[in-house]
């Protein structure tokens, strides 16, 4: 009896964090949701709501709503870098990958909205977090578009850099228009980088 009582704190503590794991992975996922439909202002009862945990629940994983926001920009950051990679070992060709992988950036950039009235009068934290956004995802996309250039699939001479910036120009500025798809929009942007660009070099003729 004395070993099953002296086994049971510790068969226990791991099923515990796989619980807060689970609950905490539950709330990113369901705040991202939220966030991307009503913004990083909406309300915490609405994400503890989307997550089915209490708000109390919410409020032990992220004491604050930037604690939350900061949670789920770094998770969505490090989903899109590392869904790189798999696409590229698992989509059709290089060129398909790609624009999977900008669909995602897509879907990410959503979760955005207001993301800066968060931080008004805490720079450093908005800083941070985009220079987050940069040394995980540029050096993603830049592989992609490699790789789509290595297999003939591209040759507009555009950098990852600037490509990024397009799409997020694109969405930053999409209008709530029924008639208006930004990511159709942003599909016709990638496929164009299947063709050389007027007034720019061809780097295949170089």
């Amino acid at each position: 009896m004395s070993t099953s009582r002296n086994a049971s704190p510790a068969t226990g503590a791991p099923r515990r964090r796989r619980d807060v794991e689970r609950n905490q992975q539950s709330l990113l996922e369901a705040a991202a949701e939220v966030f991307a439909v009503s913004g990083v202002g909406a309300p915490v009862r609405e994400v503890a709501a989307a997550a089915g945990v209490g708000v109390a629940t919410l409020y032990r994983h992220f004491p604050t709503r930037s604690d939350l926001v900061v949670a789920v920009y770094r998770h969505q950051v490090e989903e899109c870098a590392q869904a790189g990679p798999r696409l590229l070992a698992s989509a059709p060709s290089p060129f398909e990958a790609t624009l999977r992988w900008v669909h995602l950036f897509v879907d990410f950039l959503g979760t955005k909205h207001g993301l800066a009235r968060v931080w008004e009068g805490d720079a450093d934290e908005f800083t941070a977090l985009h220079v987050l956004f940069l040394d995980r995802l540029l050096p993603v996309l830049a592989d992609l578009l490699d790789a789509a250039r290595a297999s003939g699939e591209v040759v507009a001479p555009i950098s990852a850099y600037r490509l990024l910036r397009a799409v997020g120009d694109l969405v930053a500025w999409s209008p709530h228009d029924p008639e208006y798809d930004v990511r159709e929009v942003v599909t016709l942007l990638v496929s164009g980088l299947r063709q050389p660009q007027p007034g720019l070099p061809d780097p295949a003729a170089s």
